[in-house]
């Protein structure tokens, strides 16, 4: 049946390639942005279909409209950018999920949070499965995001509870691919930049601390099974890869892959930067069926080549 479909965050990483399916699917997508993060090129191949539309909106501020089904992914989602403005960040993450959930609740339908595996902090088990409630500082410079994220999920569950709402909430592990920022300060968009410009590759700490690293496409395919899983299937589930590289290995991969005279120079690791990150996935296998298929290197390969069509742009 085709529906017609809310996408907060719309013109971010991951929510465009989410509002890209659900054209494909055949629904009607109604894009929602305020463009802090978002970038108007990661949709612009989306504005010949009939069946988009975008609004720019910020959803700290109410948000009226008559839709099916609504997946919230608004929130600038890495710490160059939420650590800019962190009032506003926790503003997005909270008032913003009280203005979605009371639209959801308005209309009767389905809500999804995309939620973070930031939720669990610097964890003190590893991996992280869903019932490990983490270790965050709550007055630390992250905290805006982690805590905001924290708080987002409580309200989800509450007006579940509450309202009787049908709500979905997804932790997300580090996920990378094309329509990144490529200035975003993530460790993956921040590697290959570099290494395409042939600069001093950047490590924070000793490059010792992992993490697990889920191409885009996987990461959309699961989230798109999530919320068509029956409705008692609430989550929170972690969706990302549990192949777990030091950020060292990663760093001498992308200079592998691009061939690239850069050096690895190191600096001191930020505050609260957590030392492991690696997704238990046994939940998503058991009531979604879901495992990601691509390999780091294949999903590199593509990511590094839509940076250098970018910076290519760029240089023009």
């Amino acid at each position: 049946m085709r529906k017609q479909i809310l996408v907060t965050g719309g013109a971010g990483f991951l929510g465009s390639h989410l509002c890209e399916k659900l054209i494909k699917e055949g629904n009607e997508v109604i894009c929602v942005d305020n463009f802090f993060t978002g970038q108007k090129r990661n949709i612009e191949h989306l504005l010949d279909y009939k069946n988009f539309e975008v609004i720019r909106h910020d959803i700290t501020f109410p948000l009226y409209l008559e839709v099916d089904e609504i997946y919230n992914l608004a929130c600038p989602a890495s710490p160059v950018h939420y650590q800019i403005d962190p009032v506003q960040t926790t503003k997005t993450s909270v008032s913003g999920a009280i203005n979605m959930l009371g639209l959801a609740k308005r209309l009767k339908i389905k809500i999804l949070q995309a939620s973070t595996s930031e939720v669990y902090g610097d964890p003190e088990i590893h991996p992280q499965p869903e019932h490990y409630k983490g270790s965050v500082n709550p007055l630390g410079i992250r905290a805006c995001y982690d805590e905001g994220k924290r708080c987002a999920e409580t309200l989800f569950f509450d007006y579940y509870r509450q309202h009787n709402l049908s709500i979905k909430v997804m932790r997300i592990f580090n996920t990378y691919g094309p329509n990144m920022h490529p200035y975003d300060g993530r460790v993956v968009s921040n590697f290959i930049v570099q290494a395409l410009k042939n600069e001093n590759i950047t490590v924070y700490g000793g490059g010792n601390q992992t993490r697990s690293f889920c191409y885009v496409d996987d990461l959309i395919d699961g989230m798109y099974k999530f919320m068509h899983s029956e409705n008692k299937f609430t989550g929170p589930v972690n969706l990302g890869n549990p192949n777990e590289f030091s950020i060292i290995e990663l760093a001498q991969k992308t200079i592998e892959l691009t061939n690239s005279k850069s050096k690895i120079v190191y600096k001191p690791l930020p505050q609260d930067d957590p030392m492991q990150r690696k997704p238990d996935i046994g939940l998503a296998k058991r009531k979604l069926n879901w495992q990601p298929k691509i390999k780091l290197e294949e999903g590199l390969k593509k990511t590094i080549e839509y940076f250098e069509n970018l910076l290519k742009e760029e240089a023009i």
